[in-house]
């Protein structure tokens, strides 16, 4: 196996001694591995953080293992290993959020999330939405009294603050806090060790995303290719049909294709029917599904095909793959 690229990494151990360790990029025959030796290169503890024949999971995996391995205190002898290094230097916002997180009051936080669960409900809205977790964190760590204060919280815009504002105030209001607003003097107090450590933190985090999302990407297309089903998948993946519709339509923009298992879903669904979707997707477009919904189905609340509104949309979406890509065809 051929090392195509070999860089060390070092650490402070106990007393004066230097921990190090060694990370490569191996390839033979079109297989790829990331190796990672901690120790003594013979006796070390080797790790192997990837292998296999994607160029692009390579690198991923390469990615988040460095983010990784650096939150835990290693250096490179080689800077630079992180494409997006420079944002280190500091930004105001990420010190808030990072602050946020570390300093955060728990009894506050726990009754914004139950504040921000209620209003979901009731609103019928995705909760991070209303508010993410890393904006429960910053409220619950600076404590905001006031509407000036509490949209100095990143992220927490006129909008919100217009529809959420009062009530989150009157949460606020009845903790106590002990730093004060305007807060430059986080950029002081923030422990510089735990920025940096919380910084990698969030890189690791970025590329273990995506390793979960390419891993998801094979599985689909595996599944597809062996004749799955959106149930199946659906299951297999703990993705609602509708985060599962949303990969299938990123994956076909692509260039994947999905004809097999659009033809198994609609199999059962009358010839007549899917020509009336095709006309009403040729008459007031593909872009929003709403105005086909009505058109081929009537009202949003009744069907006349006495199918639930959300498979109807489904049936919506596979068609409409299947018509844009008569489009591109005909473009070509």
């Amino acid at each position: 196996m051929q090392i195509v690229f070999l860089n060390t990494f070092e650490k402070p151990g106990e007393g004066n001694h230097v921990v190090s360790a060694q990370l490569s990029i191996c390839e033979s025959q079109g297989v790829w591995a990331v190796m990672w030796v901690e120790g003594e290169e013979d006796g070390g503890d080797q790790q192997t953080w990837f292998e296999g024949t994607s160029w692009e999971e390579m690198i991923v995996a390469f990615r988040h293992g460095i983010a990784r391995v650096m939150g835990e205190g290693y250096a490179p002898i080689i800077d630079g290993m992180l494409d997006d290094r420079r944002t280190f230097a500091g930004s105001f916002v990420m010190m808030l959020q990072c602050y946020g997180e570390l300093h955060a009051d728990q009894e506050l936080f726990q009754s914004l999330r139950e504040w921000r669960r209620t209003k979901a409900i009731a609103e019928k809205r995705s909760a991070y939405l209303i508010a993410t977790n890393r904006m429960l964190w910053m409220i619950s760590a600076f404590v905001p009294r006031t509407a000036e204060e509490l949209t100095q919280i990143p992220g927490w815009g006129s909008a919100k603050h217009a529809s959420y504002g009062l009530e989150v105030l009157e949460i606020t209001g009845e903790a106590s806090r002990e730093s004060e607003f305007p807060l430059q003097w986080v950029e002081e107090k923030l422990d510089s060790a735990a920025y940096t450590q919380w910084l990698y933190k969030q890189k690791e985090t970025k590329y273990k995303a995506l390793m979960d999302r390419q891993l998801a990407k094979k599985h689909i297309l595996t599944t597809v290719q062996q004749g799955g089903t959106l149930e199946q998948l659906g299951a297999e993946l703990e993705l609602s049909r509708r985060e599962l519709m949303d990969r299938i339509e990123q994956l076909e923009r692509e260039g994947y294709d999905f004809e097999p298992l659009i033809t198994r879903e609609l199999n059962e669904v009358p010839e007549n029917e899917q020509q009336l979707v095709w006309e009403a997707l040729s008459q007031v477009g593909d872009k929003y599904l709403k105005p086909v919904l009505q058109q081929v189905y009537g009202t949003t609340e009744a069907s006349q095909f006495d199918k639930p509104v959300d498979v109807l949309y489904e049936r919506l979406r596979l068609i409409r793959l299947r018509f844009r890509r008569s489009l591109t065809s005909k473009a070509v």
